[in-house]
């Protein structure tokens, strides 16, 4: 990789970082004893026969050991905590059984995956009541990247994230593995899922920690792990960061200002690499980034930090020296040029609190706010009518499709944006135009991904309809779910 910048800013507007809300809650430098760093498992196959995939996933409730004391009551995905991380490969079909032994409804959403909605996306429309299982399938048809799994029940999305429900996904492709990354998975290739709890006599108490405007916790937690230790075994390592959070902003820098290179977001590999030493994600953005830590020597301790907060430590052992390069160009994207003749389409987050809306209205399960044509590529004015001095950052996110971000006020989208993403973070006073195109059917939502606020309301959904293979969908009301869910 030849010269390049190297970016020492986080980009969005500060005035308007979570830590100037008046419900902010700092985290808090843990005082408990430093454990190995937790890497999810790899989550096994029922079945392989050809092109064809076999998996079960199963919500479960459990017990996890997260502080000294008694273990703390969680709910997981084939886990206590979290839940194992699933692989997926670009082209093949899946099979999945979900089983719900929790003692409410949830679903389980797809985030990043494009695939059928409402009900294979796993969004509200796909309750799976206790007791209860769901078969899904699809046939993968996305570039490599890093996406997660989540419950997406109205109203109750983060109170169940906040128990723990959630995982990550990793979608291989041919183009990915022929470039020079490390992917030896959970020895110099990890998920660092980041996430914030208080606990309450050890345990959650989503109640007691409730904020309307996004609960926020004071005990930082990496893959589950307070005060977590990653052994490094190879000069370069590479990260897949995942900011799981219900509304914490994530402001990541090492605690010797390392520099780093950003070589993915959301939807897949950037088409250059970016270097930094710090980097932004609003709740649910994912960045895979690779660290090379061979000017360092065994017995080194480097930390990871958001603000001034240590999050984990990386101890450096005996390394290998390793001479590799990254290209100066990755992937190529598509040429998506906006379909003639359609107007630019505009969507208003405004409000905080209990106030929030999206395009003034509050989400209705039965009401299609918007459609689109699969294939049509329509570009959006997404905007964000906080006060720019006393707003909050609003992260817009959409399923079913991958977009791309064309500008800020105008100007420039940040350079660590010129990939495929599906997660924005709109500044206060700021909107933000990115370029949107469907290629699977199905009703989908849109909406903020402050946890609290899209169960709030802040939430719509759009239909990616095929004119020539029409379709109806069934859309449940909230009272069809609370009904049911009351029968059992």
């Amino acid at each position: 990789m030849s010269e390049q910048k190297v970016y020492n800013d986080y980009f969005y507007d500060e005035p308007v970082y979570d830590l100037h809300d008046g419900g902010y809650v700092p985290l808090k430098v843990p005082d408990v004893p430093e454990k190995p760093l937790t890497i999810p498992s790899v989550l096994k196959p029922d079945k392989v026969d050809g092109n064809d995939v076999w998996y079960t996933i199963r919500a479960q409730a459990g017990e996890t050991q997260i502080l000294p004391g008694a273990k703390t009551k969680t709910w997981g995905y084939n886990a206590s905590l979290l839940g194992q991380t699933v692989v997926l490969k670009d082209g093949v079909h899946y099979h999945v059984h979900i089983i719900n032994e929790l003692p409410e409804v949830t679903t389980l959403h797809w985030h990043g995956l494009n695939v059928p909605g409402p009900v294979t996306d796993g969004g509200p429309h796909a309750p799976i009541y206790p007791g209860e299982s769901r078969d899904i399938d699809f046939t993968l048809n996305q570039p490599a990247q890093t996406d997660w799994i989540h419950p997406h029940p109205c109203p109750n999305t983060a109170r169940q994230v906040w128990n723990g429900l959630a995982a990550a996904v990793v979608v291989t492709d041919d183009v990915e593995s022929k470039l020079p990354f490390p992917r030896n998975y959970g020895v110099d290739d990890i998920p660092v899922i980041l996430q914030d709890r208080s606990y309450h006599d050890n345990q959650l108490d989503y109640d007691a920690d409730y904020d309307v405007d996004g609960t926020l916790g004071d005990t930082p937690l990496v893959n589950g792990t307070v005060n977590g230790v990653f052994k490094v075994t190879t000069q370069r390592i590479r990260l897949r960061i995942l900011n799981g959070a219900d509304r914490r902003e994530y402001r990541l820098h090492f605690s010797d200002d390392h520099e780093f290179t950003q070589v993915g977001s959301d939807g897949g590999i950037l088409p250059a690499p970016v270097k930094l030493t710090k980097l932004m994600l609003t709740c649910a953005e994912r960045a895979e980034v690779i660290v090379d830590f061979g000017d360092h020597k065994p017995g080194d301790r480097v930390q990871l930090m958001s603000d001034d907060v240590p999050l984990m430590t990386f101890e450096i052992g005996d390394l290998e020296p390793d001479n590799t390069q990254l290209p100066d160009h990755l992937v190529d994207l598509a040429d998506w040029e906006p379909t003639p003749g359609l107007p630019v389409e505009k969507t208003v987050m405004s409000g905080m609190d209990d106030e929030v809306r999206l395009d003034g209205k509050l989400f209705d399960m039965q009401r299609i706010d918007r459609k689109q044509k699969l294939g049509d590529v329509v570009d959006w004015d997404v905007t964000n009518t906080n006060d720019m001095g006393s707003g909050m950052i609003h992260p817009f996110h959409m399923h079913g499709c991958h977009f791309l971000v064309l500008s800020r006020n105008g100007k420039a989208p940040y350079p660590n944006e010129r990939g495929y993403k599906d997660v924005v973070g709109v500044n206060a006073g700021e909107t933000v135009r990115i370029r949107v195109m469907f290629d699977v059917p199905g009703v989908f939502m849109y909406h903020c991904h402050i946890l609290e606020h899209e169960d709030t309301g802040m939430m719509a959904q759009i239909e990616a309809y095929d004119p020539d293979h029409p379709q109806t969908f069934h859309l449940l009301s909230m009272d069809d779910v609370n009904n049911r869910t009351n029968q059992n």
